[in-house]
């Protein structure tokens, strides 16, 4: 059986949602602009197990892309007893959703916990109260805090949601969020870089010079740096950068459609350097699945460790985990 999870996503526009964050333009991000009906959530399972890849054991429904809770209760009921079928059935493992922090209440997890939902993803995005207020996301970082308790006390896996770069914010308080995120100890994060869209506040506020977005390098490097916090606190990182966007949306800001390996191969280099002694020559061994990422894109993590004194060849190795390295002096 294949230990790699999957969803089979289902996106809520921004129908549930109370405020309008300053970065937010889901139709942009999503692509979709249509509330999904019962029937797509059957077309979507129907769609999902035509793949020869597909395995129900580590498969869940997702319903992603708007805040779930906050919308039609019916509808929201609806949808939930339509996906719950496939799970009597045995056609997926559970189901997953993502909401706002102040959209959960105990009266809302006893549907959820009903209906056969699992996980609970919580579009956290900042714990740093100007950064909240800045960005009109209309919750308060204890509102996060209260949220994640609740899910955890009824059993559920907690998922958040946090951005980098974003509108009065600086790496100081991604970092100082970070802090408070491994303190909630959440069991899995995202980390998306603030992008610009067209007809979003932060789109206007970038037009007037208001705002400067992260570069690319600015973004991975940071990105990089929450990663390793996470994963050495026992947090999985499930996501590096936005999946896509809409090319006619895009403004400005650090989007690369291979963003999360652009994070991983900074990574990498971040190890090295931290494990290299005298300078000289080294062969870096790694997983195999991970030769490019040491390696950098057009050699730059290579080219990087040269400039520093050290000359490395990279190498595949039999036992070596994802994203760790072995370094041994070449003789």
């Amino acid at each position: 059986m294949s230990a790699v999870h999957s969803n089979i996503s289902i996106f809520v526009p921004h129908i549930g949602c109370p405020n309008k964050c300053s970065f937010c333009n889901q139709r942009y991000i999503t692509g979709v602009c249509k509330a999904p009906r019962t029937k797509d959530v059957a077309e979507a399972v129907a769609l999902a197990k035509k793949s020869p890849k597909f395995d129900p054991g580590t498969t869940e429904i997702a319903f992603f892309g708007g805040s779930f809770t906050a919308i039609n209760r019916n509808y929201m009921t609806d949808l939930l007893d339509e996906a719950y079928e496939f799970v009597k059935n045995g056609d997926v493992s559970g189901i997953r959703i993502s909401t706002r922090p102040d959209a959960i209440d105990e009266e809302i997890l006893e549907i959820l916990k009903n209906k056969g939902v699992t996980a609970i993803e919580l579009g956290a995005q900042s714990l740093v109260a100007r950064v909240l207020k800045m960005n009109n996301r209309g919750h308060t970082a204890q509102d996060v805090v209260n949220a994640s308790r609740l899910i955890k006390e009824h059993g559920f896996e907690l998922g958040l949601q946090i951005m980098t770069g974003l509108y009065a914010d600086s790496d100081e308080g991604a970092i100082k969020t970070a802090k408070k995120v491994i303190e909630i100890k959440p069991d899995t994060v995202r980390i998306y870089p603030t992008i610009v869209l067209k007809d979003t506040d932060l789109g206007a506020l970038y037009d007037d010079g208001k705002y400067k977005p992260q570069s690319l390098g600015e973004a991975v490097e940071l990105a990089a740096r929450l990663y390793t916090m996470f994963t050495e606190a026992g947090i999985r990182v499930i996501r590096l950068g936005l999946h896509s966007i809409e090319e006619k949306a895009y403004l400005s800001g650090p989007w690369h459609p291979a963003f999360s390996e652009l994070c991983q191969s900074q990574i990498m280099l971040n190890k090295a350097l931290k494990q290299l002694g005298e300078k000289g020559k080294y062969i870096i061994f790694v997983n195999k699945s991970d030769v490019s990422k040491m390696i950098g894109q057009k050699k730059s993590n290579i080219l990087h460790l040269e400039t520093n004194g050290f000359y490395c060849k990279v190498k595949a190795k039999e036992g070596i985990k994802n994203l760790e390295l072995q370094i041994e002096r070449e003789v």
